[in-house]
């Protein structure tokens, strides 16, 4: 009889199973990446009272932006808001609130693709960075007269950084922003893996592989600190001692990009004990006396 399959040599099954294996190696990085890239649309709802803003819906390219804004005293400024990924403006009221005692206005607006924002899929800055550059450009066109800073949290600042503004800002805080894409990945996938960490030579580049497929987008040119290198305007550097995504290597080289075409070394703090946490939250007192006392320097007009 005539056998219906042939026996494998021992070899052929270890290489089976290294081929499926792998298979099922990219099958989960494409289904990990997929998550990844989903839009974190929430309900907001109103303002709290005690924040007296309005709600505001700002057309950009890529559909509406939405937020909360509240006006200040005149001659002190206003500050555009960025929450950092998978989150929204609520992230950022109570530095809102902190601001606006201060008598500076404040917009607090959801990115694309996050809280009541249009957005279909997150793009790691380059989409996001429409809609922030259109809620820049309606604060300072409500504010003519007045100066407008921007503090922007992880992917806040990195949109703000890869927007393409029709005009900058007077001041920017940048907290925890990843100067690379794929060193954002790196260090998150790493992150993750923990004593698998070396395994990350493999799984970065599997989900970065796939972001011209889903995104239209090559990871290699997704640099925010190409961009800050660039810029004239005062910017501060914040990142945590303890941060395992933007480590305090990778938040010192923002803060060097940031010194390249100013004249004068520009703010860096490294906040003792703090990881990739709210910065105004972990340190509200410090926070506020150097961030704010920064943004003060730089708002008030005569």
């Amino acid at each position: 009889m005539t056998p219906l399959f042939f026996p494998l040599h021992p070899l052929g099954w270890v290489a089976a199973a290294m081929a499926l294996l792998c298979l099922g190696g990219v099958a989960v990085a494409w289904l990990l990446a997929g998550w990844l890239a989903q839009p974190h649309r929430q309900h907001i709802g109103a303002a709290p009272p005690e924040l007296g803003a309005v709600a505001v819906e700002i057309a950009s390219a890529d559909g509406a932006v939405r937020g909360w804004y509240a006006p200040g005293e005149p001659g002190r400024g206003a500050v555009l808001l960025l929450h950092g990924i998978r989150s929204d403006r609520r992230a950022m009221l109570p530095r809102a609130l902190a601001l606006q005692r201060m008598g500076h206005g404040v917009l607090l607006m959801d990115l694309p693709a996050h809280g009541e924002s249009d957005g279909g899929m997150l793009s790691f800055g380059p989409r996001e960075g429409l809609g922030v550059a259109q809620a820049l450009t309606w604060l300072q066109e409500q504010l003519p007269a007045e100066k407008v800073a921007v503090i922007g949290v992880s992917l806040g600042g990195a949109s703000l950084l890869m927007a393409e503004l029709p005009q900058s800002p007077d001041a920017v805080v940048l907290e925890g922003v990843f100067p690379t894409l794929r060193a954002a990945v790196d260090n998150r996938v790493r992150a993750v893996l923990g004593p698998l960490a070396p395994l990350a030579r493999i799984a970065t580049p599997l989900l970065l592989w796939q972001m011209p497929l889903r995104l239209g987008l090559e990871p290699n040119k997704l640099r925010p600190i190409d961009h800050l290198a660039s810029w004239t305007l005062p910017v501060m550097v914040l990142g945590g001692t303890e941060d395992r995504y933007t480590p305090p290597a990778e938040t010192r080289q923002m803060a060097e990009a940031a010194n390249q075409a100013r004249r004068s070394p520009q703010p860096l703090w490294l906040v003792p004990g703090a990881a990739h946490v709210d910065l105004h939250q972990f340190a509200p007192q410090a926070y506020e006396e150097q961030v704010f006392g920064f943004l003060q320097a730089h708002l008030h007009t005569r």
